[in-house]
């Protein structure tokens, strides 16, 4: 009987020991100078070292600037996964310090990494590049600079195309559009170009000041040689129906 329980009390214990371990290589990761517009990733490695299977539940960044993904499926002892921490720096120049948190059935059930750095300015870092990583780094080319979209409503939220190409040598990457109006968008978020490749990028435009209206816009990326910039124009009006009217047996009706 003694031998009988002494056995269940080694099984619950073993059974109580029986989980993963989250052995991280490190768990905090300095950029150093970033140049604007680039998306810094970093991958945080980890090997488990426990008796059973880590699942992780939910990586969770400190801010919407920091994009994290991870190893979706259950890491089996003796095997790898991957934190990955993708820091937006489009339109942050400075200093940043975030963090991700990592909720699994590990021993450790909430584990914080760190991802630090500094953005500097595309005039900041040029002095610092040398010309073989200039000729590295991607090229943004537009099809046009300006774009026109003659009369408008106020309150409407035309679209305007245009055409991207990488003529450089490594995946371009878009990233925040800026403007003293506030009033240009994506329409959707534009995904990496790849060298010799093209996209179209589709703007959103929701100026609602009356009257000729020019708005410079940059289109910020990782473009290291610099930023490009967009022109738009409209002519802002309160109501377009009065210019739309045509008279039919003396009614007015609208233009279609």
């Amino acid at each position: 009987m003694k031998k009988l329980l002494t056995l269940c009390l080694l099984l619950l214990a073993g059974a109580t020991h029986a989980q993963g371990v989250m052995q991280f290589s490190d768990d905090n990761h300095d950029f150093g100078s970033v140049p604007e517009g680039t998306m810094a990733t970093y991958e945080f490695k980890f090997k488990n070292t426990g008796n059973q299977p880590v699942i992780i539940a939910n990586v969770q960044a400190s801010c919407g600037c920091t994009t994290p993904d991870w190893t979706k499926t259950p890491v089996l002892p003796g095997k790898t996964g991957i934190i990955k921490a993708m820091y937006n720096s489009a339109g942050r120049p400075g200093v940043f310090n975030k963090t991700v948190t990592v909720t699994s059935n590990a021993t450790e059930p909430s584990k914080v990494l760190s991802i630090k750095g500094s953005v500097m300015t595309k005039d900041q870092m040029r002095p610092t590049l040398t010309p073989a990583q200039l000729a590295q780094s991607p090229h943004l080319v537009l099809d046009r600079g300006t774009h026109d979209f003659g009369k408008l409503e106020a309150g409407q939220q035309p679209m305007a195309r245009f055409t991207v190409k990488n003529t450089g040598k490594t995946e371009l990457v878009l990233g925040a559009l800026t403007s003293g109006c506030y009033c240009v968008g994506y329409k959707n978020n534009p995904a990496p170009i790849a060298p010799g490749q093209s996209a179209v990028v589709e703007l959103l435009y929701t100026q609602r000041q009356l009257g000729q209206v020019t708005d410079v816009v940059t289109l910020t990326s990782n473009d290291l040689s610099g930023d490009a910039k967009i022109t738009l124009k409209a002519n802002i009006v309160r109501d377009l129906s009065g210019n739309s009217m045509l008279k039919e047996s003396a009614t007015a009706v609208p233009f279609k």
